[in-house]
């Protein structure tokens, strides 16, 4: 799979170990490792489904983004670099169409305020 960063810091993490535990914490670091490796190693996101770490869909104002779990309660963010995303005709997406991945942002969106 094809990943993209939108931001200078989430690539340098992913390409600096040593920076990324001294920012995020070595659990966090850890997992955003292994997430980003389980997302390089897919041929589509229909790959990436079943794995550890939660994918999922989001819903709401974050409809088109899709997240896995972090430490809770952190989540990495990540939506199609496809434009627009491959859909059937009813609506739904097309899993084994998406090769192509962007890292928008790591947070907890479940936060108050």
């Amino acid at each position: 799979m094809d990943i993209k960063f939108a931001d200078k810091k989430l690539e340098k993490y992913a390409n600096d170990d040593k920076l990324s535990v001294r920012k995020q914490g070595s659990k966090r670091a850890d997992l955003y490792k292994t997430r980003l490796d389980d997302m390089w190693a897919a041929e589509t996101y229909e790959d990436l489904r079943n794995l550890p770490g939660r994918y999922h869909e989001l819903i709401n104002q974050r409809k088109g983004q899709w997240a896995c779990d972090l430490d809770h309660p952190y989540r990495l963010i990540f939506t199609t670099q496809e434009r627009p995303i491959p859909t059937d005709i009813d609506g739904k997406y097309i899993w084994l169409e998406i090769s192509s991945v962007e890292i928008i942002e790591i947070e907890n969106y479940h936060k108050e305020g």
